[in-house]
């Protein structure tokens, strides 16, 4: 059994566009029928969203079935939580509110094993290693992880270049709600020092060589964070999709 080669990664790494859903309902079959639309990536989320460690597993084996890369984002930026997803078999994560270069590092160095620069916990049958299965994963497991940090607070948008600079964040993820809310806009993210800031946020990422991805609340939206230059974009949710479509069927017949 050989370990997975995490194409998100290597797309990430490319600054090639990538196009994905996110993932709310905590349903796998919700995940699994988004997965067979053909997204690049879906995000599973346990930050905001009921979903505990098997639901998890159960997440990633329905996204796999649909041939998208897995995200899955902790909810906290915690080593024990990040263990536990990463044994789970997910190889990519995007770690919210990272707010300077040292809590990025903490970030990075939760998913590495000691003697690769990092602090992960060792266990021999793990989801992750094919139960055994794959050999010497335990010395190339780290070459396969991505891990995107969330950049959501004026702190963190301060120390970009810093956090950016930390050896193994492969990319950064704007959070607008967040964002809007630490630049004293909360609930407005189309507020324009909001929008200014992000796109200085795209600006210094493309200098930087890093990948930036965003959340999208539109189509509209997406576009435009493609012409700032974000590489990675959530264009939807299983959750709005759900509520739009069911609220624009009752309206068409209710007129």
């Amino acid at each position: 059994m050989e370990l997975p080669v995490n194409r998100f990664r290597q797309a990430l790494h490319a600054r090639a566009l990538q196009l994905g859903f996110w993932c709310s309902l905590a349903s796998p079959a919700a995940t699994e029928a988004l997965a067979l639309t053909g997204p690049d990536w879906l995000l599973i989320d346990t930050e905001h969203a009921p979903n505990e460690l098997p639901d998890v597993c159960h997440h990633l084996r329905a996204v796999q079935a649909g041939g998208a890369a897995a995200i899955v984002r902790p909810a906290w930026n915690d080593p024990v939580l990040i263990k536990r997803i990463l044994d789970a078999g997910a190889q990519s994560l995007i770690v919210p509110y990272v707010q300077d270069a040292a809590e990025a590092a903490r970030a990075v160095a939760a998913t590495r094993y000691p003697g690769r620069g990092g602090m992960r916990g060792v266990a021999g049958a793990t989801r992750a290693s094919g139960y055994g299965m794959i050999p010497d994963y335990l010395h190339r497991a780290g070459d396969q992880i991505a891990v995107v940090v969330q950049i959501e607070t004026a702190a963190a948008v301060a120390a970009l270049e810093e956090i950016m600079a930390v050896e193994g964040v492969d990319g950064i993820f704007v959070g607008p709600s967040d964002l809007s809310a630490s630049l004293g806009h909360l609930g407005q993210p189309d507020h324009p020092e909001v929008q200014a800031v992000i796109d200085d946020i795209a600006r210094r990422a493309a200098a930087a060589g890093c990948a930036a991805g965003i959340l999208a609340r539109s189509a509209e939206d997406a576009r435009a964070a493609i012409a700032r230059g974000y590489c990675f974009v959530s264009i939807g949710s299983d959750l709005g999709f759900l509520v739009a479509g069911a609220a624009a069927r009752l309206r068409d017949l209710r007129g």
